[in-house]
């Protein structure tokens, strides 16, 4: 409805990129702050994760199914896609080799790196099927963690550890200055109100529903981080951009304006729920006890 009277009044000419970018939330890129502000633990944890994964894989399923070559086509490339997915998962009790498992554990903490090289490979691998059945890259992403997840051999949280320190060392930073460096900076300067708009879209449209949908289940202080959190979006705003742009759709000041945003809500959104949740702990810390005076030293004095 947002983007239906957007569209009415001129402001955009793309709707279905555009509607998708306002549902997005990025996971991955609020995964490593929550992690060191310990925001991943207890029932807010929970909720925040299953959020997180509704706002990154439901947007990848719309731009395969409307922004692709034909929504049939997108529809038979998806199912393709989740078999492949399902065959690699069940594949590893399919093909059990005994000397295969000992290989890959005997190299999982040596120069080799059977686990991690292996990780990597199927990560590859599903990015470049998904790019040939031509669905957006993040949905081969997202499928390969999923097979990860059943595949995961030996030392688990080792390799949890390994895959934290090539994604948040080198990949994630490679993006956001790919990003950054493919950002219209003009086309924002000329037209600022545009990024302002979408800013507070994104807060409007993905953040504030969490304020009713978890108020039975959530205090106030965490609804509102909640709030932030999930209006925090850049990954998939940087690909619809691309693909509205590559179609024609998108007008470019737009797609500069989008993206501009998503940028915004990763700088602010984040930094103000971190900061509501150190509030929240200081406020529960327990006050400093005064000493009890000593009887016997009253007495004397």
């Amino acid at each position: 409805m947002v983007t239906g009277l957007l569209e009415a009044v001129g402001f955009v000419r793309a709707f279905v990129p555009i509607a998708l970018g306002l549902t997005t939330t990025a996971l991955g890129t609020l995964l490593p702050i929550l992690r060191d502000s310990n925001m991943l633990v207890g029932r807010f944890g929970a909720y925040i994760l299953a959020a997180g994964a509704v706002g990154e894989f439901l947007p990848v399923v719309g731009i395969a199914i409307f922004l692709g070559s034909g929504r049939f086509v997108g529809l038979v490339s998806l199912a393709a896609m989740g078999g492949l997915a399902l065959l690699l998962t069940v594949a590893p009790r399919l093909a059990r080799s005994d000397r295969m498992a000992r290989i890959v554990r005997e190299g999982e903490h040596a120069t080799s790196q059977t686990t991690l090289r292996w990780t990597i490979v199927l990560l590859f691998a599903l990015l470049v099927v998904a790019s040939d059945f031509g669905l957006d890259v993040v949905l081969g992403a997202f499928l390969a963690g999923v097979v990860l997840r059943r595949w995961a051999p030996g030392d688990v949280q080792a390799l949890e550890g390994k895959l934290d320190a090539v994604g948040y060392g080198f990949f994630i930073p490679v993006f956001f200055v790919s990003s950054g460096m493919g950002l219209d900076v003009r086309s924002i300067a000329e037209a600022p109100q545009r990024l302002l708009v979408f800013l507070v879209l994104l807060f409007a449209v993905r953040g504030l529903p969490a304020l009713l949908i978890y108020r039975r289940d959530l205090p106030g202080v965490q609804r509102v981080q909640m709030t932030l959190l999930t209006a925090t979006a850049l990954p998939l705003l940087v690909a619809l951009s691309e693909i509205g742009l590559s179609t024609g759709e998108m007008l470019p000041e737009n797609a500069a304006a989008l993206v501009g945003a998503g940028v915004l809500s990763v700088i602010l959104f984040p930094g103000l729920a971190v900061a509501l949740n150190q509030r929240a702990g200081d406020s529960t810390a327990p006050s400093p006890i005064a000493p009890t005076p000593d009887p016997a030293r009253s007495e004397e004095g």
